[in-house]
C-alpha cells in the first residue's frame, strides 16, 4: 500500500515529468524518492505505533554486530550499483557517480569515527558503518551532478548532522525510531537534497537545469527546498492515512502481554535461540 501511495507517486514526480521535475528540482538516484520518503514515513509510523515498553528506561543493544557488518557491506556494494546505474549506461556520468559515492561515504565514515573518538573515547564498528551509510544517503541525490571535491564536503557534513539527529534529537523528542530510519535516511536525505542545490553544476552533467547556489544561481537551491517539502508532505500524509486505516481494521500493535512474551513466539511460534539463556 505504501509503495502505491508514496513511492510510486514520488518516483513519477521526480523522474517521470511530474511535479518535482516541473518545479526544476533534480534527484539523481533517489534522495526524495527513497530516503526522505522512507525516513519520514518511518518517523510517522513509529509515532503512531508508540514506543516499546520500557523505552527510555531499558538499554537496547544491537542483536548481532557481525551480521550487521555483513548486511551493510552488501548494501554498500548495491549502493554503487544503483547510484551508477542511474546514469543509464557505462559512461562518464556513471564514473562520476561511482567516485562521488566512494568519496562521500569514506569521508562520512572517517568523520563519524572522529566524533565517536571525541565523545565516547572509542570508535565502534556500528558507528563507523552507520557513518558510511549516512555518507551514501547524503550523496545519492547529487551523485551524478556534483564535482568530486564537493562529495568530500557532503559526506563530512552529513556525519555530524545525522549523529546529532540520532543521539540528541531522538532523545529530546522521545520517539522510538528503533533503526534510526529518520536520523540516517530522513535527515541524511534532506541534507543531500539541500547540498545538491548548492554544488550541482552543468560542468559535471548537462542534465542539471540550473547552476547550484555556489555557482551563482539560487533557483535550483529553491527548487530543491520545494521538492524536499513536497516529499515530506506526501510521506507524512499518506503514511498517516495508511497507519490509521490499519489501526482501525486490524490493529498495528500487539497487546502488552504479547509484547512481553516476545513477537517471535507470539507471531511465529518459535524462538530464534531456544537453547541460549544469556541473551540480554
Amino acid at each position: 500500500i505504501w509503495s502505491f501511495l508514496v513511492y510510486y507517486p514520488l518516483a513519477h514526480m521526480a523522474w517521470g515529468g511530474g511535479l518535482l521535475e516541473m518545479i526544476g528540482s533534480i534527484d539523481f538516484a533517489g534522495g526524495n524518492v527513497i530516503h526522505i520518503s522512507t525516513g519520514v514515513s518511518g518517523l510517522t509510523a513509529c509515532i503512531i505505533l508508540g514506543s516499546r515498553k520500557g523505552y527510555g528506561a531499558m538499554s537496547y543493544h544491537p542483536h548481532n554486530i557481525p551480521l550487521f557488518l555483513l548486511g551493510a557491506s552488501m548494501l554498500w556494494m548495491g549502493w554503487f550499483c544503483f547510484n551508477c546505474g542511474c546514469a543509464g549506461g557505462a559512461n562518464s556520468i556513471a564514473v562520476l557517480a561511482f567516485a562521488n559515492t566512494a568519496l562521500s561515504s569514506a569521508a562520512s565514515m572517517v568523520v563519524w569515527m572522529l566524533i565517536e573518538a571525541l565523545v565516547q573515547k572509542k570508535c565502534t564498528v556500528m558507528g563507523a558503518v552507520t557513518g558510511g551509510i549516512v555518507g551514501l544517503v547524503g550523496i545519492t541525490p547529487g551523485a551524478g551532478y556534483v564535482p568530486l571535491w564537493s562529495s568530500l564536503i557532503i559526506g563530512a557534513t552529513a556525519a555530524p548532522i545525522c549523529y546529532l539527529a540520532i543521539s540528541k534529537m531522538k532523545k529530546k523528542f522521545g520517539y522510538d525510531d528503533a533503526l534510526d530510519a529518520f536520523g540516517c535516511h530522513g535527515v541524511g536525505g534532506i541534507w543531500g537534497g539541500i547540498v545538491t542545490g548548492i554544488f550541482a553544476t552543468k560542468q559535471m552533467n548537462d542534465a542539471v537545469p540550473r547552476e547550484g547556489l555556489l555557482f551563482g544561481d539560487y533557483r535550483l537551491f529553491l527548487s530543491q527546498l520545494g521538492a524536499i517539502g513536497i516529499s515530506i508532505a506526501v510521506a507524512v500524509v499518506m503514511t498517516t492515512i495508511i497507519m490509521l486505516v490499519l489501526k482501525k481494521c486490524s490493529g498495528v500493535r500487539v497487546s502488552d502481554l504479547e509484547e512481553a512474551q516476545g513477537l517471535d513466539l507470539i507471531e511465529h511460534g518459535e524462538r530464534a535461540y531456544p537453547a541460549f539463556n544469556g541473551l540480554d
